[in-house]
């Protein structure tokens, strides 16, 4: 799938199919989570892959969103890693790059996924759940795997609305 493309149709999914994620498809999303770009290329993330349903129902208790936690196949939880922090805005900016790059690569094997955020009000409980040190600390949650839904175009403002200005 050529990038354009795959920026302009992929949707968020929260409905999964039972079907597991395989580990070749998981690889290359977790592949394209590590070529994102960071300032100084301090890679500052960490990952925790989570398949264990048990252990998802544990992270579903953190989140309204519960029920997408609960029938993800795949969940990865990104932290940043504190000790490798620089710069907290760049290395959040950072994050977003990682996610987004794992958002697109899962779209191109035909998977779904969606960035989770709300579940953060409860960062602290999933580290402990999760076992992840602390200097740790969980800025997204992506939920993944083969869509049970599919979403139609989304819409976008005008580019003349979200353009200050030239100069």
């Amino acid at each position: 799938m050529e990038v354009r493309e795959a920026i302009r149709t992929r949707r968020s999914i929260r409905k999964f199919q039972e079907k597991p994620v395989g580990e070749e498809e998981l690889r290359e999303v977790l592949e394209a989570a590590r070529w994102a770009p960071s300032g100084l290329n301090n890679q500052p993330w960490r990952l925790v892959v989570v398949r264990d349903r048990e252990k998802a129902g544990e992270l579903a208790a953190c989140t309204k969103y519960s029920s997408i936690v609960r029938n993800a196949p795949v969940l990865i939880c990104t932290f940043l890693n504190h000790t490798e922090s620089y710069d907290r805005d760049k290395d959040l900016m950072a994050m977003g790059a990682l996610v987004q790059n794992m958002l697109l690569a899962a779209h191109s094997l035909g998977l779904g996924a969606v960035w989770l955020g709300e579940i953060l009000k409860e960062k602290e409980k999933v580290r402990e759940i999760l076992h992840v040190p602390p200097g740790h600390e969980l800025v997204a949650v992506v939920a993944l795997g083969w869509p049970a839904e599919r979403k139609e175009r989304g819409e976008r403002r005008p580019l003349e609305e979200i353009i200050l200005g030239y100069h």
